[in-house]
């Protein structure tokens, strides 16, 4: 039996095992009860209903929103089909990270309130604790980074002088320290999830469900990256012309890509355009 390399042959193969599952169940009863049991085993699983709450939304905010807006903000700054650089500053990959980033926020801020005052002196909870505030912290630093990080500028601007356009240091700084505190901030609240499903015993098919998206979302970077499609973001607003500043640095962050006056492809299939 071949074993599925391509992507459409990996989802192919999840979907053929879901839609098996429930049938296993069926025959097996005690297959359904495995998934149900608690990670530790124990017989019981009762947590109180603020605390339930609490887990939801926070793996809601930073286990699915947050990481998808950072990987349509890595890999989306030109979608397929654009024909770059004709269509320049697609504005897609800014709304939805902007968006999913602002109502991610706006959830963790309901979870915490609803644990507000509460407090457990356990060492896993301490653990939880410090680093769910680490990324808490993280995610003030982002907000605080956003509306601090200058002025655009470029030749669609109202003036052409712009922080990014030029990419001042005050621009270089921002972007460092974005991005660096972005990967940081999941990192956290990652160790934080997982630190909080064994500190309330969760069932073991929350655990796996998790555990298995992401592990999808890895491998959809690593596909995405080794395709190409981390472009550099000075170069999708603005082209790849030399006569852009930004241009004439090297790009911030690792793996970014940079297309030079030669009108590489983007991906394959795509073809590139005329004017820089």
């Amino acid at each position: 039996m071949a074993i599925p390399c391509k992507p459409r042959d990996w989802v192919a193969a999840f979907a053929i095992a879901a839609l098996l599952a429930p049938v296993d169940a069926r025959a097996d009863p005690g297959w359904l009860a495995w998934w149900l049991t608690p990670i530790s085993g124990a017989a019981t699983h009762h947590i109180e209903a603020s605390v339930a709450w609490h887990a939801r939304l926070m793996v809601l905010a930073w286990g699915v929103l947050i990481p998808l807006a950072t990987l349509v903000a890595r890999f989306f700054k030109v979608t397929p089909g654009q024909p770059w650089p004709e269509r320049l500053d697609n504005k897609f990959w800014w709304r939805t990270h902007v968006y999913a980033q602002s109502v991610a926020v706006a959830i963790t801020a309901i979870a915490i309130a609803l644990l507000w005052g509460s407090r457990s002196e356990l060492a896993l909870a301490q653990v939880h604790r410090a680093f769910a505030w680490a990324a808490c912290a993280l995610a003030v630093l982002q907000v605080a980074g956003g509306m601090l990080r200058g002025s655009k500028g470029g030749p669609t601007d109202v003036t052409l002088r712009g922080d990014h356009y030029d990419m001042t240091a005050r621009r270089v700084v921002f972007e460092y320290v974005h991005k660096l505190a972005g990967y940081a901030a999941i990192a956290c609240a990652a160790a934080a999830i997982v630190a909080g499903l064994v500190l309330v015993d969760a069932p073991r098919w929350m655990a796996i469900f998790i555990a298995g998206w992401w592990a999808a979302l890895g491998f959809a970077f690593a596909w995405l990256q080794r395709q190409g499609w981390c472009i550099d973001t000075y170069q999708a607003i603005w082209g790849p012309g030399e006569t852009h500043p930004g241009n004439r640095r090297r790009p911030i962050g690792i793996g970014v890509r940079r297309h030079d006056q030669g009108r590489r492809p983007l991906w394959p299939g795509h073809q590139p355009g005329g004017r820089p």
